[in-house]
């Protein structure tokens, strides 16, 4: 995917942990995509473009800050998890 070469280049991949940028990207990304659907959707439902547009455009905001936020916690807890297993061997 051409992203991926771009973040390749941006951001170290070799880590076991994503940067806060990559969190980032892939948030941004991945709200494209969700909201291209939320305003197909809501479309569908109510037939009126200008509606769907404006419904896509409240969520796609809201939408980035919190996958956001919900990727940070789980790369946290990933990283917990990772520390207690280390503690256990050593």
């Amino acid at each position: 995917m051409f992203l991926d070469q771009v973040l390749k280049k941006k951001v170290s991949l070799k880590s076991e942990k994503d940067s806060n940028l990559k969190s980032l990207l892939k948030s941004i990304s991945w709200r494209i995509v969700g909201t291209l659907d939320t305003m197909v959707i809501s479309y569908i439902i109510t037939g009126q473009l200008v509606m769907a547009v404006s419904i896509g455009s409240v969520e796609v905001v809201t939408k980035i800050l919190l996958y956001y936020v919900h990727e940070r916690i789980w790369e946290n807890v990933s990283k917990d998890k990772s520390e207690e297993s280390h503690e256990k061997f050593a």
